[in-house]
């Protein structure tokens, strides 16, 4: 059995994994019914001993012991991680497995990229290859983050270069979360297009999901409850009904139901990785299958029935209804309606007591009123699992590799033009890159004076025998070098290496070109 990571990166990433692992939990708490620490749970939890106190050893057979998550929780602020630790899925974390800040990005794509960045990769690196050494089989990472935050879009998608780097040979599927058009953060354009240009290239599967889409789904259970279901559709006391049993207000706070939607998004993706099915559809089968080119890997998903949440009870719908639904446009978790659109390929992962010939009845059904590309007309990919979710009968879960998805990037593009030709926040820019400029000039004079250090240890290495027995012996080059404490204080030279490999090329020509860009924008 193979195991996966989870990397939980800002606010809304943080709050979507706790959901995610509470959600998880319950399912298998279903399932396991002996408490028997199985395959199924080893895909995302490690089993520790911890009768000998601290971090005992990895049990891997047996009764469960102490579940801990596979999972890296990080957040610049430090509000988010304290509730999941203080709250009941404390003990599911590794304390270890944390990287938490106080000041936060301040909504700054650059100071979650660059600053935290820079400051935090050897600490990332490091947790990162923890994790992947407890696992025997690792084979891909879920990275959960929001694209208009300046932690989720920068420190994520910085994230996402590290674990290419690192772990070139993993598959990295990434959920981003979008940004709505009336989000009250105003460089929520700049942000996500600057964490697009990274996603673009460095991840493998890219699950977009729009703020907008999550709250009609929200409102719509909403309606359910003003209706008179409230007894037979949604449980007392959940997440949706205040602890007297009347309907809350959703436009308080509906992000608790709207995570949930998309942690089961995550919990009918991984099916297949932590139980059995008689068609399992591995993670890496749906890169394969489903992104023809590397750059068009982002993929449309759609959920039925839409209220598969661990507290609702809806009425369980018709198989072929159910087919149906996953391809119409109030099901999508984008705006957007895929059957006008292309397909290039797609995915069905059904869950329950489902036949494949019920499966492959209904997809030629569906596939008149689908418009598949030329070259790949027979473009589905299949999986069958057979645990259904908590609650439930059965539940599909359709990933659409489709063109529809354009109009969410290009109402982005428009929104960054917009708030670009209104030079909004252009005093703010100016200052980052007056303050990156003064960094680099000092970087670069240093780099300098060592470059002159290192020319003149040149020089005296080509003055014959002589110099070489001083640079064997190291005491002569380092007082020419003016490095003469360098053997009673080795700082010298790691601060002169720390300096020299902190210089990033790139933001340079990035600096310069801003600089012109800025000396003819009228403000």
């Amino acid at each position: 059995m193979t195991q996966s990571v989870v990397v939980q990166v800002g606010q809304c990433g943080n709050q979507v994994g706790c959901r995610f692992w509470d959600l998880a939990l319950r399912e298998h708490a279903a399932v396991n019914k002996k408490g028997i620490y199985d395959e199924a749970l080893s895909s995302f939890f490690r089993n520790i001993d911890t009768r000998s106190g601290g971090n005992g050893p990895d049990v891997y057979k047996g009764k469960i012991c102490s579940l801990k998550a596979r999972a890296l929780l990080i957040d610049m602020e430090e509000g988010v991680v304290n509730e999941i630790l203080q709250g009941p899925l404390r003990d599911v974390f590794d304390s270890k497995q944390l990287i938490t800040d106080v000041s936060g990005s301040g909504n700054n794509w650059a100071v979650g990229h660059k600053v935290y960045g820079c400051r935090y990769r050897e600490n990332i690196v490091e947790k990162l290859r923890k994790a992947a050494e407890h696992c025997d089989c690792l084979q891909c990472f879920f990275i959960i983050h929001s694209m208009g935050g300046g932690t989720g879009s920068g420190l994520g998608t910085f994230v996402l270069n590290l674990l290419e780097e690192e772990f070139p040979e993993v598959y990295r599927f990434v959920t981003s979360v979008y940004p709505s058009g009336e989000d009250d953060v105003i460089t929520s354009p700049y942000n996500s297009v600057l964490a697009m240009k990274e996603l673009n290239e460095h991840a493998d599967c890219v699950l977009p999901i729009e703020n907008e889409s999550l709250f009609e789904i929200v409102n719509k259970i909403h309606q359910m409850i003003n209706s008179g279901k409230l007894g037979s559709t949604v449980k007392q006391n959940s997440l949706v009904t205040s602890s007297s049993g009347s309907a809350k207000t959703l436009q308080e706070k509906p992000f608790d139901a709207m995570n949930n939607i998309v942690a089961n998004l995550l919990l009918n993706l991984t099916s297949s990785a932590r139980f059995e099915g008689s068609l399992n559809m591995d993670l890496n089968e749906i890169s394969m299958n489903l992104v023809p080119f590397p750059r068009l890997h982002y993929l449309v998903s759609s959920l039925t029935p839409l209220y598969t949440l661990a507290d609702v009870n809806v009425p369980s719908r018709r198989l072929d209804q159910m087919f149906s639904d996953a391809f119409s446009r109030d099901h999508q978790l984008i705006q957007a309606d895929p059957k006008r659109s292309l397909y290039l390929a797609c995915a069905l992962l059904v869950r329950g007591n489902v036949q494949v010939s019920d499966l492959r009845r209904n997809i030629e059904r569906l596939k008149p009123s689908l418009h598949f590309v030329s070259w790949n007309q027979e473009g589905w990919k299949t999986g069958l699992c057979s645990v259904p979710p908590v609650g439930h009968s059965h539940s599909l879960l359709a990933l659409a590799n489709n063109t529809c998805v354009k109009p969410t990037f290009i109402e982005l593009k428009d929104r960054f033009m917009k708030l670009y030709k209104k030079k909004k926040q252009s005093i703010i820019i100016i200052i980052i890159i007056i303050i990156i400029i003064i960094i680099i000039i000092r970087n670069l004079a240093i780099c300098q004076q060592y470059e002159v250090m290192w020319f003149e240890s040149d020089i005296m290495f080509q003055n014959g025998d002589k110099a070489c027995d001083q640079w064997r012996t190291g005491n002569a080059l380092c007082e020419l070098a003016n490095w003469s404490d360098m053997n009673n204080d080795s700082q010298s030279w790691e601060t002169g290496e720390r300096y020299f490999c902190r210089i990033d090329y790139p933001l340079v020509l990035y600096g310069v070109f801003c600089w012109n860009r800025l000396e003819n924008m009228e403000l």
